[in-house]
């Protein structure tokens, strides 16, 4: 189960996630970037409460890296001892700007 909390003020948005990221949850979270990344400049998502990250979420995070480097910028914050060993394994920690 994934929840996604998200707050948009103008062109900011941040998107807090909590649970699993995985092929189940990956869809919801690119649907709900879709829908809210038109004219944002800064996008920030907090890993805070996220406890798992397969594949198919990394590659939610790289369409929405892509998105981003075209409109503005993306960062990602509050990532856990976990999620940010799956990043530098998969090189991730090289493409994403992690806070």
């Amino acid at each position: 189960m994934l929840n996604v909390l998200k707050n948009k003020d103008n062109d900011f948005l941040s998107v807090s996630l909590e649970g699993r990221l995985d092929t189940t949850t990956a869809p919801q979270l690119e649907k709900e970037l879709n829908e809210s990344i038109e004219g944002v400049t800064s996008l920030t998502l907090d890993m805070n409460k996220l406890d798992y990250i397969s594949s198919a979420g990394l590659r939610v995070l790289l369409s929405a890296q892509k998105k981003m480097n075209a409109q503005g910028s993306m960062r990602v914050i509050n990532v856990g001892e976990t999620i940010m060993e799956i990043f530098e394994v998969t090189g991730f920690s090289d493409i994403l700007t992690i806070e």
